[in-house]
């Protein structure tokens, strides 16, 4: 039965998230005035600046486990294992915070622009679909993913 359901999702995910293609406007467009940023590590989206503070916010930590385990757990693991998407253990400390917090946001625009996201969707496949997250839950994502990474 967990197989049944197992491979239904997995059916389920990939027909929900197929990219198929892009229109004629986005591809003939020069520049996208959201794509224009100052540090491209940052990524392309609202996010410019994150004060990290430590030690860290544990009412945020634990609001980010609660969004973890309702929107991303089924496609991120907390290790380094690839499940449909890559495994979250280690990227605080390869990825910057707006970097993180940009690609959780603007997923769509991360996915078409942003070097280091399309590097991710070669590797994984499939696109990953927008969770229609704020940015307080965005914020309380990265805090999360930074507890896990080990910070205190």
């Amino acid at each position: 039965m967990t197989k049944v359901i197992l491979f239904s999702a997995t059916i389920l995910l990939f027909f929900a998230c197929n990219p198929g293609k892009p229109s004629e406007d986005a591809a003939n467009k020069d520049e996208n005035p959201v794509a224009a940023v100052a540090d491209p590590t940052k990524g392309i989206g609202q996010i410019k600046n994150v004060n990290l503070h430590n030690p860290l916010e544990l009412d945020r930590v634990n609001r980010g486990k609660a969004i973890y385990e309702m929107k991303c757990s089924a496609c991120h693991k907390l290790t380094d294992q690839r499940v449909v998407g890559p495994g979250w253990l280690g990227v605080t400390k390869t990825r910057k915070p707006e970097w993180i917090m940009n690609m959780v946001l603007n997923i769509e625009v991360m996915l078409e622009q942003d070097p280091e996201a399309q590097k991710l969707l070669e590797l994984c496949l499939t696109r990953m679909p927008n969770q229609n997250v704020s940015i307080g839950d965005a914020r309380d994502i990265l805090e999360f993913m930074r507890q896990n990474d080990g910070e205190q």
